[in-house]
């Protein structure tokens, strides 16, 4: 690992460090200027975070696990699959209005509590699925995975953004990135083929039981992780006081944008490839492991250049246009390529511009105002999934879902870039 660290922080995000930050805060100015010249950062030991690495993996399964089982559950408690596709709305829905909620709660009250009572009713909420007999049940349980989900969500990226050295920040956070994306892309073709074995109810099971084998790690590696102190105001006034930094409000403003392009537009890929090349159910989801290879690379890549930019001083995130404008490039390649493989170039593109997108905003999170990580690391996904309903709603307005999803998701994605410039300027500007 190369020997680099954040530049201080500007004054009025510096509430009191943990000790983690504290040598990065405490260093000489003349360090961050010539980075040759600063202290060697300690390695990054990923087993330090092998239980928060676990959590997401199994987070990222659970996100969509319930989609390609939709049938076969919806045959076994006799109802629709329209009915039973409520669950699936339940988990979003509770997730993106609780999780800032829940994000404040790990702000005050530090990470290990609401890391381990999330984790906890993760566990109960999959065995309640698996337990189901009916529709109201398991809308219920999918409902409470999705508030457990957004207790430990933000908690976890909080805890990694707080105790993995600065000079791998970035890296750390795109790890988890990574491998959250790696439970789409791997837990949920297994948790399918373990449906096909045993039932749909065993890949319920599976996460509850691996989530549970999880909790000994984190007592062990979450032990005295505490969140910064930040000032005691009321709940809601802390819950959105986020939204009164103007970096941070620019950066959730262009978070909600981007997704509107790069969610918003995926919800309706298979669609285009379906009308275009007219591929099978079988071959889209061939086309489901390039989203993933694309999205792990980016994590990774998103994280190393970023900590290799705040080496070099770049505090202001700089790559953030670039993933803006390479997310519009992908998204038009796929819907105007003239062939296949152009085509699903395009996709590999695009979501290697969305894992890098998502990595450099958790980063900015858990950097910009310490005292508030969990929270703004819980407002981009609430965001996240905002921008995602509005960009649906905007493709699927089309007659054509090619043209909407061209439309849409490139003119989006640009108009993201240039948000991105102003997340800049204003960083820029903060630490001038």
């Amino acid at each position: 690992m190369s020997s680099i660290s954040d530049p201080p922080l500007p004054e009025r995000t510096r509430t009191g460090p943990t000790v983690a930050e504290a040598p990065a805060t405490e260093a000489p100015a003349t360090a961050v200027a010539d980075p040759s010249a600063a202290d060697p950062a300690p390695g990054f030991d990923r087993w330090r975070y092998a239980g928060v690495f676990v959590l997401l993996f199994l987070f990222g399964t659970e996100t969509f696990l319930v989609s390609p089982l939709l049938p076969t559950i919806a045959e076994s408690i006799r109802t629709s699959e329209s009915a039973a596709a409520a669950s699936v709305t339940a988990y979003v829905l509770v997730y993106a209005v609780s999780a800032p909620f829940l994000g404040l709660l790990s702000d005050r009250f530090g990470r290990r509590r609401t890391l381990l009572a999330g984790t906890l009713l993760f566990v109960l909420s999959n065995a309640a699925a698996a337990l189901s007999t009916g529709l109201t049940l398991l809308v219920l349980s999918r409902a409470v995975a999705g508030l457990a989900a957004a207790a430990a969500g933000p908690a976890i990226w909080a805890h990694i953004a707080e105790t993995a050295p600065d000079a791998v920040r970035g890296r750390a956070l795109g790890l988890g990135m990574a491998l959250f994306s790696s439970g789409q892309v791997i837990g949920v073709p297994l948790g399918g083929f373990l449906a096909g074995l045993a039932g749909w109810r065993s890949a319920f099971w599976a996460l509850a039981v691996g989530t549970a084998a999880a909790v000994p790690l984190l007592l062990r590696q979450v032990k005295g992780s505490t969140a910064p102190a930040g000032p005691q105001v009321g709940a809601v006034r802390a819950v959105l006081a986020g939204w009164g930094d103007p970096a941070l409000r620019r950066a959730l403003l262009v978070n909600t944008v981007f997704h509107a392009a790069n969610l918003g537009a995926y919800t309706f890929l298979g669609a285009v490839l379906v009308q275009r090349f007219d591929l099978s159910v079988e071959a889209l989801g061939l086309v489901g492991v390039l989203v993933g290879a694309g999205s792990v690379a980016g994590s990774l890549l998103g994280g190393r250049l970023g900590d290799r930019a705040r080496a070099a001083g770049r505090s202001d995130l700089p790559l953030l246009p670039l993933w803006g404008v390479l997310l519009a490039v992908g998204v038009v390649v796929f819907a105007q390529g003239p062939v296949l493989v152009v085509a699903l170039a395009g996709v590999v593109v695009w979501f290697l511009a969305s894992g890098s997108f998502v990595t450099d905003q958790q980063t900015l999170a858990g950097t910009l105002a310490p005292e508030l990580r969990a929270t703004s690391s819980a407002w981009l996904t609430s965001t996240m999934y905002a921008g995602t309903g509005l960009g649906a709603w905007a493709v699927g307005a089309f007659d054509d879902v090619a043209d909407g999803t061209l439309l849409v998701g490139g003119g989006l994605a640009l108009l993201a870039a240039l948000g991105g410039l102003a997340v800049n300027l204003r960083l820029r500007r903060a630490a001038a």
